[in-house]
């Protein structure tokens, strides 16, 4: 087994703005005349796609909306989302993350993004910050139905990159998916992909109960010793660490 591809979560793994999120979420609730959200449900929120929050939100408070309804309030957050950024003179993007992304470059490993954001917010950021043209593949909120923790975005992101890249012959095993949350963990380990947590959004200690590898920071993070292990493996069943 080699390592072929890299996929990036969005929120929490290259940019920090759950805070913005969280805020936005909560401002619409009001406007909707709904209380905002209680502790555990922030707490829930992360990680998961807007629409799986909405949807969970707004049931908690015996609120059915449509699916038309629904979308109309995700585009109105994201309206929203491109003003805060707008704000902003320097995006909040984590530190290393540029870094990393030429580390993968410069072994010919392959790029993609697996968010539950929409994908406006994704290429508003990617297109501030110049990353736009690393990231071929995307698999956006818009693109899935189910929100992490499952599987879904992960393999239509493997789809995707053999769709691109035929003579790639990609499996789900030889992806090493970036996560900063349980769910997104959850995610990348159902779909039987290896996975770096990056303490981020929640402390280390948790994230190395059930991640391969775990850092505090992207800058920590030693690729070359990652690929030796995928190397170290080829001949070998896939098994978590």
């Amino acid at each position: 087994m080699t390592l072929k591809a890299v996929l990036f979560d969005f929120n929490g793994v290259i940019i920090n703005d759950e805070q913005i999120h969280l805020q936005l979420i909560d401002e619409i609730l009001i406007q909707e005349n709904l209380q905002p959200q209680r502790v555990d449900e922030r707490q829930t929120s992360l990680g998961r796609s807007d629409r799986a929050c909405f949807t969970q939100l707004l049931s908690n408070r015996g609120r059915i909306v449509t699916e038309k309804y629904l979308t109309q309030l995700l585009h109105r957050k994201a309206e929203a989302y491109t003003l805060e950024l707008e704000k902003i003179e320097k995006l909040p993007l984590y530190p290393g993350v540029e870094d990393l992304i030429y580390q993968v470059r410069s072994r010919n490993l392959k790029l993609g993004l697996v968010s539950g954001a929409i994908r406006k917010e994704i290429e508003l950021v990617l297109h501030r910050a110049k990353l736009n043209e690393y990231f071929k593949i995307i698999v956006a909120g818009d693109d899935i139905t189910a929100s992490k923790p499952e599987p879904d975005g992960y393999l239509l992101a493997v789809k995707k990159l053999n769709e691109e890249y035929p003579e790639l012959n990609l499996q789900p095993q030889e992806c090493l998916a970036i996560e900063d949350t349980p769910a997104g963990i959850q995610a990348a380990k159902r779909s039987h992909m290896q996975v770096v947590g990056v303490a981020n959004t929640y402390p280390f200690h948790m994230l190395q109960r059930c991640c391969n590898w775990t850092v505090d920071y992207l800058t920590d993070l030693e690729l070359q010793r990652v690929q030796e292990v995928y190397s170290q493996k080829q001949s070998q069943p896939s098994v978590s660490e």
